[in-house]
Formats: structure tokens, sequence, C-alpha cells
């Protein structure tokens, strides 16, 4: 949190970040396809 100065732009960063990250996150070499396929429609919903 040392960048942000107020708590909000925090919790707004972190939730684009997130979506951001749950899309482009791939790992197929670990996940199964159908897991893989269970994440993106996840992140693209949220």
């Amino acid at each position: 949190m040392q960048r942000f100065r107020r708590m909000r732009s925090l919790q707004k960063f972190a939730s684009v970040h997130s979506s951001v990250f749950n899309h482009f996150n791939h790992d197929r070499h670990i996940n199964r396809r159908s897991a893989f396929k269970e994440y993106r429609a996840a992140a693209l919903a949220g």
C-alpha cells in the first residue's frame, strides 16, 4: 500500500488487476482444459 494514498485507490487497482490477471494467466500446463474454461468464464463475468 506504500504507493497508494487512499484505500479506495488500492481497492480499484486490485479489482482490475485481479480480473486482468485471471484473464491472461492461463496455466495450461498445470490445469485441465475444463478448469481453464471455468476460470476464464469467471474472469470475464466479474
